[in-house]
């Protein structure tokens, strides 16, 4: 069985767009209320954009040789059934209009793959878990037990 990592970080140019966002409400408190008032402002928004961009990016993707980790779900791979990579528009429209409203996401706009995984479980009311990822090929072949080389 194989194991894969992987952390769904936001991208470089999310961090830039929140800088530049701060920077902005700074200069807009700042300039008719004061220094003090926009260094306020500025710093609410820098700690509130610092702690969604950190939650949004801190999911991570773990596959060993007895579960996988998905964000914030934990499954036991006895319970997988089929392994799908999804890459372009197969993954758009895994997430949206092929989409099952029972699904288990872990969604990231920003990434171009995805994997759909059954769930075997009969306990389980998920149909399967869809996973963004960087890697669809990679992720897949950790979970059906195959080997593929980095990209």
């Amino acid at each position: 069985m194989g194991t894969y990592r992987e952390s769904l970080r936001v991208p470089v140019a999310w961090w830039i767009v929140s800088a530049a966002a701060v920077i902005t409400l700074f200069v807009i408190v700042a300039v008719p209320a004061g220094t003090i008032a926009g260094l306020v402002v500025g710093g609410l928004a820098a700690v509130l954009l610092l702690t969604m961009l950190l939650r949004y990016g801190g999911a991570r993707v773990e596959v060993d040789d007895r579960q996988l980790r998905a964000g914030r779900a934990v499954i036991d791979r006895t319970y997988l059934g089929n392994v799908e990579a999804l890459t372009g528009e197969a993954a758009r429209y895994a997430f949206g209009r092929d989409c099952d409203p029972k699904a288990y996401l872990v969604l990231r706009s920003y990434l171009p793959g995805a994997v759909r995984v059954q769930i075997t479980d009969p306990a389980d009311p998920t149909p399967y878990w869809l996973i963004a990822t960087r890697h669809p090929d990679r992720l897949a072949a950790a979970l059906s037990g195959h080997s593929v080389g980095r990209s």
